[in-house]
């Protein structure tokens, strides 16, 4: 989240999830956690703070909505790395899904229904969804059965790489039809 200044000339970038370390830490008392995760008790700030100190490491509020608020001995820097660490892997683990679209009118020829077919399957193997839309135009909005009867042989025609998602809707002047890649 930014924010800006009436000169819009700084800009300030607030972090949600951002931890109370060392002399931040204003609480009257804390519950201690040594490094090696082993309850230490309650402690004013300052006593933490000093014990902290005198093992060259930080002292981190992990839970501050306790009642008194939990304090962690570590080091900041390392946790902050690890953590990052951890965030930049479960991103590269994430799966991304794009939707390709396919467009037709309810009077294509069979060679461009073909042609479609074909993008259509190299979409769905290489992993990614195809909306198929069908454009109605004039008077074509009465006969929308035609362009149902489209989408269901267009559906068939991908059945072994594809499963329908989402069924043939009318929206507007366009039928969608939304096909999965199967796993």
């Amino acid at each position: 989240m930014y924010f800006f200044t009436k000169k819009y000339s700084e800009v300030f970038f607030i972090s949600k999830n951002e931890l109370m370390i060392n002399e931040a830490i204003k609480d009257k008392e804390v519950r201690l956690i040594d490094v090696d995760g082993k309850m230490l008790g309650i402690f004013s700030a300052k006593e933490a703070q000093k014990i902290a100190n005198s093992k060259n490491l930080d002292l981190v509020k992990v839970a501050p909505n306790a009642n008194p608020p939990v304090c962690k001995i570590m080091d900041y820097g390392k946790y902050m790395f690890e953590l990052a660490k951890k965030e930049k892997e479960a991103k590269k683990n994430q799966k991304v899904i794009n939707v390709k679209e396919v467009r037709m009118k309810p009077t294509t020829e069979e060679h461009d229904f073909n042609f479609k077919v074909k993008n259509a399957y190299r979409f769905l193997k290489e992993g990614d969804k195809v909306k198929v839309s069908i454009r109605f135009s004039g008077r074509q909005l009465n006969y929308t059965s035609l362009g149902k009867e489209v989408l269901d042989r267009f559906a068939q025609a991908l059945e072994e790489v594809g499963t329908v998602e989402k069924k043939p809707k009318l929206e507007g002047r366009n039928m969608v039809m939304v096909i999965n890649p199967k796993q």
